[in-house]
């Protein structure tokens, strides 16, 4: 059984097998957590992000950690909020699956996540929370055997007791680290 795990820490400190990026289409390196994410794991990280070239909103790709404790970093571009009409729930539960896919894909069986899209993007950060715990709860589940641990790494305390408040409210079991 997968462990689901809401913790506050700095995701590019993790000792899993891959983090996940919250990307630009571009995969260029950029602000926030994917300019955190390139700033620790080094120049070979961007050159190999220039080689895969783009990445459309709600799939993802993967590299190499480099410099992180993760030994794989798996970029997935999240929506911009346009005020929910225009698909961005499916898209961001598009990020979680395609990267878990990918992960699976790779035998990765730790994943760290930030909150994806809830940054300059402006995803309403509960809406956000609740569908990153629902959609990583249904791939473990899916796969029982595929992950031991999902991380859902939060920049705050404020994300975490989102994360928790929703796995609580739709009866997923999480343990808050």
């Amino acid at each position: 059984m997968t462990a689901i795990e809401i913790r506050v820490a700095d995701i590019t400190t993790l000792p899993v097998d891959a983090i996940v990026n919250a990307a630009n289409e571009a995969l260029l390196p950029g602000g926030g957590v994917c300019g955190a994410i390139h700033r620790a794991a080094g120049p070979g990280l961007a050159e190999e992000c220039r080689t895969i070239g783009h990445c459309p909103t709600g799939e993802a790709r993967i590299t190499g950690g480099y410099h992180l404790p993760a030994g794989h970093v798996i970029h997935t571009v999240g929506p911009v909020w346009h005020g929910g009409s225009a698909g961005e729930d499916a898209l961001l539960a598009g990020c979680y699956q395609t990267s878990l896919d990918l992960a699976r894909d790779h035998d990765l069986r730790s994943v760290a996540f930030p909150a994806i899209s809830t940054g300059i993007f402006g995803f309403p950060p509960d809406r956000a929370a609740e569908i990153a715990v629902r959609t990583v709860h249904e791939v473990a589940e899916a796969a029982p055997d595929a992950f031991d641990r999902i991380v859902l790494c939060c920049f705050d305390e404020a994300s975490a007791k989102r994360h928790e408040q929703a796995a609580e409210e739709a009866s997923i079991p999480a343990t808050r680290l």
